[in-house]
């Protein structure tokens, strides 16, 4: 990396500002996952909505509500999924690979159409939710799913622009997001905490590129 390529922050209060905002933004996913967990659908909802504030100062309160209503709505919709893939109280991996995701596909294609990102958004999360309990390769179509939602967020159809070689790869921000959830995944508090700290530049970058 050429470091005279490096963009500096401008080092004084409007980095510490942004910093703290993005944090409440990590902290806020972590309460969605957490409340999802544990079947607060209306906890996760609200905590959705605060961090869609924050990440999509383009949209009002309305498409805001629709939008993270959307997501906590397709969560449970993969929930009732999965709970009908349950054999001998384990997921089977052939019928989970054979479920019918409509509902949730319907749900992320409504996030999709409200905060103006491409629809391979909504095929790519349903994609990885399903390798996820099929015990495939979740991962690489999670990461497109947010590199769809990041070019929304930050009015950039074309991120990640990188400058110089390697520039396959859907960009940093989206690889923050799945090492969250994989740490989420670890069910212990330190990594609920690591998470967290994951997340911060992810939530930092959508801030700066807003103007905020």
């Amino acid at each position: 990396m050429d470091s005279q390529q490096i963009d500096e922050g401008d080092g004084g209060r409007g980095d510490a500002d942004r910093r703290s905002t993005a944090r409440e933004m990590a902290i806020g996913l972590a309460h969605v996952f957490r409340a999802h967990d544990e079947g607060e659908r209306q906890r996760a909802i609200e905590a959705c909505r605060r961090v869609d504030e924050l990440q999509f100062p383009h949209l009002d309160d309305e498409d805001i509500e629709l939008a993270s209503t959307a997501l906590i709505d397709a969560l449970w919709a993969k929930d009732d999924v999965e709970f009908r893939c349950l054999t001998g109280g384990e997921i089977s991996e052939e019928r989970i690979l054979d479920a019918d995701y409509s509902r949730v596909s319907s749900c992320l294609r409504q996030r999709a159409h409200v905060v103006g990102a491409e629809q391979h958004y909504a095929t790519n999360k349903v994609e990885a939710w399903r390798q996820h309990k099929a015990g495939g390769d979740y991962w690489s179509p999670y990461q497109r799913a947010q590199m769809y939602e990041i070019r929304a967020a930050i009015g950039d159809p074309e991120y990640p622009q990188k400058r110089r070689g390697g520039r396959s790869g859907p960009g940093p921000e989206p690889m923050r997001y799945v090492l969250a959830s994989e740490l989420h995944d670890m069910n212990t508090k330190r990594h609920w905490e690591q998470g967290i700290e994951v997340l911060v530049p992810y939530y930092e970058f959508i801030l700066e590129r807003t103007g905020r």
